[in-house]
């Protein structure tokens, strides 16, 4: 934990209270020099850094233990050493916590900042009244040297890493020699030898590194573009397909030699080309003559309404996904016309001629001019661009999706839930992905071992089928596969509770669709194995099943069935139970409840309900206010005069009621409005009575 910066104060005397400034820069440099599991990126920077923090530590321990005051010119340097201190410690625990991955394609813009805190340290050090320090000479001697190196510092980047980072971009692409001698797309050997470089060494390794690839996008995903977005979806591909050759593989038959050679052949159109001057050459060329969205060289630029240039393939893959806008800017395009930029070609053309570089095959539309441009792609296949940013991980997820559904098919048990444990997470995140695993033939394979007798097979079974549906389209899969009255085995009897609550949310993802509310409706046990797990289920069980019996309570004819299921009493006791934390999502399915005559005399028969709606009038959500005021509208119109008596009798009512109305939104306040003309109507009539 960080220790916060003392300001250090002036005194009368000229000298400087050195006690708690100098713990603090003590304390710091421990934490630094006391940090584990260094990561295996950045090792020369990170190892180097700390033992000129350990330089420095001496120098502060030696200060203290001589318990004199400081001179106030040095005051300046060590807030400066304390602010670069605090600043090396953050970036090391970023390098600690980043992806390996990401961490090797930022490797300079992470060198340059150890370089930048360097250079820092010694501006700093330029300050330190050394002389007037009442410490040894050999303390002296050593931060003196630590001021030379620092000054004359240079940026560092380590050429294995370099190295390391080329191989894994030969990994990114597909090597066609292999591809012509059907060798596959690497050695097994290989990938474990370069992935291990870099800490990647067990299962586990890998899905963290996926965690952090993950977090990583979603972080960029909101200061970055589209293009760095992609860059680290293709990443998490990669390891997620080395994943399942590594580990998976290791589980299987040797008789299964040929079949990973086969999987190894990754199609893509990036290729590697061994020879120096070839890589120089695509190096060197110009940023303007990249497709913003897949840094590929543009073949055929075209001209978007916001004026910007990309190539055709890649824009017009952007607008067909359903975008509107200009991947550049943001800018909403007026119209989706793409513009030949000829005047960019030409000067890629001139380019190519002025360089002595062999112009690389465009795109022809004519069929005519098809084989030329094929036979100009084919001499310059041993190219590498930059990371393949869409095909090469479509194609790597696909084949993986391929490899593991045969694992499915014919493997035993144990690969059995291994398999499905990976296509689990395969479908955890990426559209694509749940698309590319269903047209593998995954659905009816998972579907059957949902009824597997091992735990976790059917866990993983159940899990990677909630995750699969996320995708409209797999839900029609997984329902014509005959799944429903397979989860609902497991929601009812699952060998795990993570299973039951999966199951439970798979149920709810499939009632998003009309039709399987009808559906799931239908099968008699499904609402009462929801509503059993409120009663037996974890908090996010709960949920789980609360949210599908709101989905269901949509479809009229599944109103009664809830009723008859028990599904009232439940739901009211769980609006008690704070532990549970399911107000809100209670409350929206006795809302729907009332939508039937057998659920308006079920809730009314409660006794408890109306006071906990005008206590959720005041203290709930603004969404348990509007379903709390739908439920008391409701009782009122249907319960007549007794519900109404037992509001008025209430203190609170009113009150509540009446600050929904300034305070509530549009729907709340129209409806609280609603019922204290109700509830004026019904004392009017009261007191007339009594007069009478």
């Amino acid at each position: 934990m960080d220790v916060a910066l003392i300001p250090p104060m002036l005194v009368s005397s000229g000298f400087l209270p050195t006690g708690s400034f100098l713990e603090s820069l003590i304390h710091i440099c421990n934490e630094i020099c006391s940090m584990e599991k260094l990561p295996f990126l950045q090792v020369r920077n990170i190892s180097t850094m700390i033992r000129r923090i350990k330089l420095l530590s001496s120098l502060f321990e030696e200060i203290q233990e001589t318990n004199g005051p400081l001179p106030p010119s040095s005051i300046l340097c060590l807030t400066e050493l304390f602010s670069v201190i605090r600043r090396v410690k953050s970036l090391i625990q970023e390098c600690k916590d980043c992806s390996s991955l990401w961490g090797l394609m930022q490797m300079e813009l992470v060198s340059n900042q150890f370089y930048v805190l360097v250079k820092e340290l010694g501006r700093a050090l330029d300050i330190l009244p050394v002389s007037l320090l009442n410490i040894t000479a050999d303390i002296r001697e050593q931060i003196e040297l630590l001021h030379r190196q620092a000054k004359r510092a240079e940026l560092f980047i380590d050429l294995k890493e370099v190295k390391i980072r080329e191989e894994i971009l030969v990994l990114m692409g597909s090597n066609n020699e292999r591809n012509k001698k059907n060798k596959g797309f690497v050695e097994l050997g290989k990938v474990k030898d370069v992935l291990s470089s870099i800490g990647l060494r067990s299962s586990m390794d890998y899905e963290e590194e996926i965690s952090k690839l993950e977090a990583e996008a979603q972080k960029q995903a909101g200061s970055s573009g589209l293009i760095v977005v992609c860059n680290i979806n293709n990443l998490i591909s990669l390891v997620s397909y080395c994943k399942s050759m590594v580990f998976v593989n290791n589980e299987f038959d040797a008789t299964n030699k040929e079949e990973f050679k086969l999987l190894g052949s990754t199609p893509s159109n990036r290729y590697y080309d061994h020879s120096s001057s070839a890589q120089s050459i695509i190096a060197n060329i110009p940023d303007e003559f990249r497709c913003p969205i897949s840094l590929d060289l543009m073949r055929d630029p075209v001209i978007v309404a916001s004026g910007h240039t990309y190539d055709r393939n890649s824009i017009a893959q952007w607008i067909n996904s359903g975008h509107q806008t200009c991947p550049k800017s943001g800018q909403k395009l007026i119209h989706m016309a793409l513009i030949p930029n000829y005047a960019l070609k030409s000067l890629f053309h001139q380019w190519c001629e002025e360089n002595n570089v062999p112009e690389i095959g465009s795109s022809q539309s004519s069929s005519s001019d098809l084989e030329r441009s094929n036979s100009k792609r084919d001499s310059c296949e041993n190219a590498v661009d930059h990371i393949s940013v869409v095909k090469a991980a479509v194609d790597a997820v696909k084949l993986t999706a391929e490899f593991l559904v045969g694992k499915l098919a014919t493997g035993s048990p144990d690969i059995q839930r291994q398999a499905a444990y990976e296509l689990r997470l395969l479908a955890k995140t990426g559209m694509d992905n749940r698309r590319i695993i269903a047209e593998a033939g995954a659905i009816p394979f998972l579907v059957t071992l949902l009824r597997s007798h091992e735990p976790r097979i059917q866990e993983n079974a159940v899990t990677a089928l909630l995750n699969l549906s996320i995708f409209n389209n797999n839900k029609i899969l997984i329902m014509a596969a005959g799944a429903i009255d397979n989860i609902i085995d497991v929601l009812e009897s699952g060998n795990t509770m993570e299973a039951r609550e999966n199951a439970a949310a798979a149920i709810f993802s499939l009632s998003m669709i009309d039709d399987c509310k009808v559906s799931i409706g239908k099968r008699p046990r499904a609402i009462p194995a929801l509503v059993g797990l409120l009663i037996e289920g974890t908090p996010a069980g709960k949920k789980d099943a609360a949210v599908a019996l709101f989905n269901l309570a949509v479809c009229p004819a599944n109103k009664v069935s809830l009723v008859v299921a028990g599904a009232v009493p439940m739901l009211i006791d769980l609006l008690m139970d704070d532990k549970a934390g399911i107000t809100d999502d209670a409350l929206a399915v006795l809302a729907q409840l009332l939508g039937c005559s057998e659920g308006c005399e079920e809730i009314g028969k409660s006794r408890i309900l109306v006071p906990i709606l005008i206590d959720l009038l005041r203290f709930g959500s603004p969404k348990g206010k509007e379903n709390s005021i739908t439920l008391l509208l409701g009782l009122c119109k249907d319960g007549g005069e007794e519900v109404a008596r037992r509001l008025l009798m209430n203190p609170r009512s009113i009150p509540s009621l009446q600050s929904l109305v300034s305070d509530g939104s549009l729907r709340a306040r129209r409806k609280a409005d609603a019922l204290l003309i109700l509830l004026n109507r019904c004392c009017f009539q009261s007191q007339n009575q009594m007069t009478i």
